[in-house]
C-alpha cells in the first residue's frame, strides 16, 4: 500500500491513496490487522516507522465503534491489534518472531474458549 498524500486538518486526516486494482476496500485492510504475520510485515517494511502510516492507524481507531465494527469478520483480534499498534513499543516488538506467535497462541486460545469469554 503506497500513500501518494496525507493531509492533517483539526478535525480530520485524510489519507489518499494511488488508485489500482490492487488496493483493497477499507474495512479489508483493517481486517489484515487481525494477522500477526501481516503485522510483522508491515514493520518489517517499515511502515511503522512511518509517523504518517502511525498517524493513520491513530485515525483508524473509529473501526471499535460499533456502526463500524459490524464489518469486521474478526473483531477481537483486529480491534486488539489496532490498539497495541498505538504503542511504540509495539511496533517494534512485532519483529520478532517470539512475539508473532505469542500473539498466534492468544488467537488460538481465545478462538478455543468461544464467543463471549
Amino acid at each position: 500500500m503506497r500513500f501518494s498524500s496525507v493531509s492533517y486538518s483539526t478535525h480530520t486526516l485524510t489519507m489518499t491513496s494511488s488508485t489500482t486494482a490492487n488496493h483493497p476496500p477499507l474495512h479489508q485492510f483493517v481486517q489484515s490487522l487481525a494477522s500477526p504475520l501481516y503485522l510483522n510485515h508491515l514493520a518489517s517494511q517499515k511502515y511503522l516507522e512511518n509517523p504518517a502510516f502511525v498517524a493513520y492507524l491513530s485515525y483508524l481507531q473509529y473501526w471499535q465503534h460499533p456502526p463500524y465494527s459490524k464489518f469486521l469478520n474478526y473483531p477481537g483480534p483486529t480491534l486488539k491489534n489496532l490498539e497495541l499498534l498505538q504503542q511504540e513499543k509495539f511496533r517494534t516488538d512485532i519483529l520478532s518472531p517470539d512475539t508473532v506467535a505469542r500473539l498466534f497462541e492468544e488467537g488460538v486460545k481465545k478462538s478455543l474458549e468461544g464467543p463471549g469469554s
